[in-house]
């Protein structure tokens, strides 16, 4: 199983790889990074680099993992990117559909594309849905994401490069949230972060918060006002718990 460090998830599930920029967030992607060393070092799925690549014998990979997981698919591009094929997506689903041991979190930026393609699409109650958004200029991917019949719809406020500001979290049921990490970090001031947990309180919604970030993210920590955030939907603990214990 390829094992994720990613705090809000426990593994990743890559049927595709490579990406290209469409916002301030993307500047310093560390998928961009990774697939770059992962080539020089010669794995096979990294020979086109960052390049958008298809991989078709990873689509059934999940199914022979017997253990319940929760899943990031593609943590290393974008399934809703233009250039995929609907054809292709949809065995992406299918697939999902077919591991209903596993929990499936899906993440994107192309929210425009992502609710134009949802009613040709198949949501099976596993998959998790959410949009990435890295301040109040994107606002939008969220409602985008509200049009989309998923069972659980999140939000991935990071790299959070800027104040959100107010968020309709109807619809919506996990916030995650996290500063940028790694070379050329831009900063996160604290009250973004605030603002964004202290609406997801009112509003019910569960908060998780990931990493403060910079250069030396593991010193920097993810503590926030002297405790840790790592509430998740509550589908986890009703239907999903023994997937995560």
């Amino acid at each position: 199983m390829a094992w994720s460090k990613i705090e809000w998830t426990e593994a990743s599930w890559n049927p595709l790889t490579g990406c290209t920029k469409i916002s301030p967030g993307c500047k310093n992607c560390y998928a961009e990074r990774m697939a770059k060393r992962l080539q020089s070092m010669g794995a096979p799925n990294y020979r086109n680099g960052f390049q958008l690549t298809l991989h078709e014998h990873a689509l059934n990979i999940p199914l022979l993992w017997k253990s319940p997981r929760l899943i990031f698919v593609n943590s290393m591009s974008d399934l809703f990117h233009d250039e995929v094929p609907l054809q292709f997506i949809k065995k992406v689903f299918a697939t999902m559909e077919l591991a209903q041991h596993h929990v499936f979190q899906v993440l994107t930026k192309r929210s425009r594309r992502l609710a134009e393609l949802a009613p040709q699409i198949s949501w099976p109650q596993n998959v998790w849905m959410g949009v990435s958004a890295e301040n109040g200029d994107y606002l939008y991917r969220i409602d985008n994401l509200r049009k989309v019949p998923a069972a659980v719809r999140f939000l991935s406020l990071e790299p959070l490069i800027g104040r959100i500001g107010t968020i309709n979290l109807s619809a919506i049921d996990w916030v995650i949230v996290g500063g940028e990490s790694g070379p050329g970090a831009r900063p996160m001031d604290s009250s973004w972060v605030t603002e964004i947990r202290d609406q997801c309180l009112r509003s019910n919604v569960a908060f998780f918060f990931k990493q403060w970030g910079g250069v030396r993210k593991k010193k920097a920590g993810r503590s926030l006002e002297g405790r840790t955030w790592d509430q998740m939907p509550t589908e986890v603990t009703n239907r999903y718990q023994h997937a995560i214990a």
